[in-house]
């Protein structure tokens, strides 16, 4: 029963995807949509996005510089571990599942309300698509702006952690510094980049679908944004673990 509802679910989300990746019947239209979701989904999360990869890069410059200390190790290892850290897994990986919680339960709660209040059902009686005219111009808006906001968490991060070289005196900044500079390979931020790509198209189609569909009153559309950030934040973490294999 369980297969049976997965594969159920499965086929409606590609066949609701199959209707919104269609040529945009006004491309005017479609443009106006997409740039306000690029500052609806985007530019309005980037203020958490820089809050909380400060903070996280400041935590992981102190946890590394006091649990890695050691007369055997490089006074700049805790700057080399800080980017590392921050390029390889926060920034793309956990940044994405905290957008998850924030930009998902939006979409789900936005979609589902206009179906419970029967605008998507106008929608489609005056002959629009309904999935391609509210459901691509988020997914495009997501997939265009997620690179900015891990690009944005990194160098955040790299902030925090020379805030407590500067301000908490925990290192040295040229330490700091030395150990940024180490062995930087560049692939590691286009890796970071291509995952987001991804994350991103999960975060945008699977919060849509699942408002999109919702069947029912307000207590269905709490249900449906749950059920979005779940789902996308499960999603990602399983992406996560071929991508990182994939492109290593």
């Amino acid at each position: 029963m369980f297969i049976y509802n997965w594969l159920y679910t499965f086929g409606k989300y590609l066949t609701i995807m199959g209707r919104v990746f269609s040529r945009p019947e006004r491309m005017r239209m479609f443009f106006k949509k997409y740039v306000k979701e690029m500052q609806a989904l985007g530019v309005d999360s980037i203020g958490i996005v820089l809050l909380i990869s400060f903070f996280i890069g400041a935590v992981i410059c102190i946890q590394m510089k006091i649990n890695i200390e050691s007369p055997w190790m490089p006074r700049w290892v805790a700057g080399y571990t800080t980017r590392e850290i921050m390029l390889l897994e926060f920034s793309s990986s956990i940044m994405c599942l905290i957008l998850a919680g924030k930009v998902g339960s939006n979409i789900a709660s936005e979609l589902g309300t206009m179906r419970v209040t029967q605008q998507i059902d106008a929608l489609e009686i005056m002959g629009v698509n309904s999935a391609e005219y509210l459901i691509l111009p988020k997914i495009a808006a997501m997939v265009t702006m997620m690179p900015f906001l891990v690009i944005f968490s990194s160098a955040m991060g790299i902030v925090g952690a020379y805030a407590t070289a500067y301000i908490g005196h925990i290192m040295s900044p040229d330490d700091l510094t030395l150990g940024i500079q180490h062995a930087f390979v560049s692939w590691f931020l286009w890796m970071s980049v291509i995952k987001s790509l991804f994350f991103a198209f999960i975060i945008a189609s699977v919060s849509s679908y699942c408002g999109y569909t919702v069947e029912g009153g307000s207590v269905e559309v709490g249900e449906a944004s749950t059920s979005a950030v779940v789902t996308s934040s499960v999603l990602i973490l399983f992406s996560d673990v071929f991508l990182t294999q994939l492109l290593s």
